[in-house]
């Protein structure tokens, strides 16, 4: 019996629609997954009779789960290349969505982290349901947020971006939907419907979400955004942590105590990678950033114990060196950051 694709790539009616079909990864993502999307998006790009794009998943158990973080760390813990090809063909992936010429629909059904969060950030419409749990969790396990996180995060309103970027907060779609992550929110049991009406007219799916979204009920996260602004505005981590401290309220206390769970070393590379994306003017620069970084990163220390701690062993006792902030220097960054020797630095697919 032959196994089923882990890609369902086909055109109906007009629209060309890649199924995630991992479920029982949670649809995370592997290099063979990122080919077979990137092929069938080149094949779609000059083929008149495909509309626009629908990226969904099979199954109910979330939308995609992230990257093979075990295949990553086992290639970081050796030269890197699987890894790093691995994110040659990811960030392909991610650029290739942002400047696709059609319009390119994600269907965010359930948990949505990492590289399933680059997979569907640089779609025109994202549809948050019910089931939609969305975060950028990588700083607990000694990454940062790649696949376009430093692009995306750091133009969310205010200082959202980078309070989610370093607390790895986890947000349901009324948080999502009112911060512009997600476009459009729609109770699980109208994705049917969506799906038929776009198969019917797929040139126009911003039409299609508007006349069927409802409303995601009242954010919890706005309280929180003044504090979040003032507090998450500083361009150290030393800086932020002492605000923090210094707010004293319940919530700037709990922030800290996450925080402070964290890779310091992840903290440090994260806030630089934000605000560094921040002031990029194209895509692609932001994309060469994080390809550097993860090539590095994943032969670090804090990521191999971090995978250890909350994937393999699941102790969730990470011993990160340096073990605080004081440890990590400015020229640990500016080795992580360092441009890549000629012939090795990360270009867009032609």
């Amino acid at each position: 019996m032959t196994p089923e694709p882990e890609v369902l790539a086909r055109v109906q009616s007009g629209l060309g629609r890649l199924t995630l079909n991992r479920p029982k990864a949670l649809h995370a993502l592997n290099r063979a997954m990122c080919d077979a999307m990137i092929e069938a998006l080149l094949a779609w790009r000059d083929d008149d009779a495909v509309k626009s794009i629908l990226i969904d998943h099979a199954g109910e158990r979330g939308f995609c789960a992230g990257g093979d973080i075990r295949m990553i760390a086992g290639s970081g813990a050796g030269d890197a290349s699987e890894a790093k090809a691995f994110f040659a063909a990811e960030y392909r992936l991610n650029h290739l969505l942002f400047d696709y010429p059609k319009p390119v629909t994600a269907l965010v059904d359930g948990v949505v982290m990492g590289g399933g969060v680059g997979i569907s950030e640089p779609a025109d419409v994202r549809v948050a349901t019910e089931r939609t749990t969305y975060a950028m969790p990588e700083t607990g396990i000694g990454l940062f947020p790649d696949v376009g996180g430093g692009w995306f995060l750091p133009r969310l309103p205010g200082q959202t971006g980078v309070w989610l970027a370093l607390t790895g907060a986890r947000l349901k779609a009324a948080d999502t939907v009112f911060l512009g992550i997600h476009t459009h929110y729609l109770p699980s049991d109208a994705l049917e419907a969506f799906r038929a009406i776009l198969a019917a007219d797929p040139a126009h799916p911003i039409d299609v979400a508007d006349g069927l979204e409802t409303g995601a009920g009242e954010p919890p996260i706005e309280p929180h955004l003044p504090a979040i602004d003032r507090l998450f505005a500083f361009d150290t981590v030393e800086a932020i942590f002492a605000a923090l401290e210094a707010d004293g309220s319940e919530w700037a206390l709990a922030q800290l105590a996450v925080l402070k769970t964290k890779s310091p070393q992840s903290l440090k590379v994260t806030l630089r990678q934000l605000r560094t994306g921040a002031a990029m003017e194209s895509f692609a620069d932001n994309m060469a950033m994080e390809y550097r970084l993860g090539g590095r990163v994943v032969r670090t220390h804090d990521f191999q114990e971090g995978v250890r701690a909350v994937i393999v062993d699941k102790d969730n006792a990470p011993q990160w060196s340096p073990a605080d902030l004081s440890g990590v220097t400015e020229a640990d960054l500016d080795r992580l950051f360092a441009p890549l020797p000629a012939g090795e630095e990360w270009t867009p697919l032609p």
